[in-house]
């Protein structure tokens, strides 16, 4: 796992294309303290009816528990290094936050929101999936987590969208 992490970081780190660096950094940066989410979230409410504040509710709300549980669980039990400084060949390592690496918040947040808001607006779900793809890739790419860190990221999300999704209903059952 580790030599898969080094290589894959190593390499994704490495990728110089302009227009792609500069689409990595504004998806990054709208994502940011979940800005992107809440304003996908905004736009829903105001353009979908009742589907779309469905969808908008379900979306926070994971993207909520994505976030506690990545950032007041894992981040705080497993202290993970993000990658070496001198594996990235760019300056975006200097942007990088001093928490610990494990597991990706940007990347839980991403998919979950994506994730909840499908099932209810499954167009909604599919404009939100390209962002939420390039925030993972920008993860790595920009050396602030490991591939492992993105797919852990990820797990946490999709098992949040769909905590959100099914326990109100189980929990309507263990009520009756």
């Amino acid at each position: 796992m580790r030599e898969m992490d080094r290589r894959l970081t190593k390499r994704m780190a490495s990728w110089r294309e302009p227009g792609l660096h500069r689409t990595l950094s504004v998806v990054e940066e709208s994502a940011k303290a979940t800005k992107l989410w809440c304003g996908a979230a905004a736009v829903m409410v105001w353009a979908g009816g009742w589907k779309g504040r469905k969808a908008a509710v379900a979306g926070l709300a994971a993207l909520t528990l994505a976030q506690l549980v990545c950032n007041g669980v894992c981040k705080q039990v497993i202290d993970r290094p993000r990658p070496p400084e001198e594996w990235i060949p760019h300056d975006e390592v200097e942007d990088r936050p001093d928490s610990s690496s494990f597991a990706s918040g940007h990347t839980a947040a991403a998919l979950a929101f994506t994730a909840a808001v499908a099932p209810s607006w499954p167009s909604a779900g599919a404009v939100c999936a390209v962002p939420a793809a390039l925030v993972a890739v920008e993860r790595v790419q920009s050396g602030a987590h490991y591939p492992s860190d993105v797919v852990a990221g990820a797990a946490i999300g999709l098992v949040s969208a769909w905590l959100v999704r099914h326990l109100p209903r189980l929990g309507l059952r263990v009520w009756r």
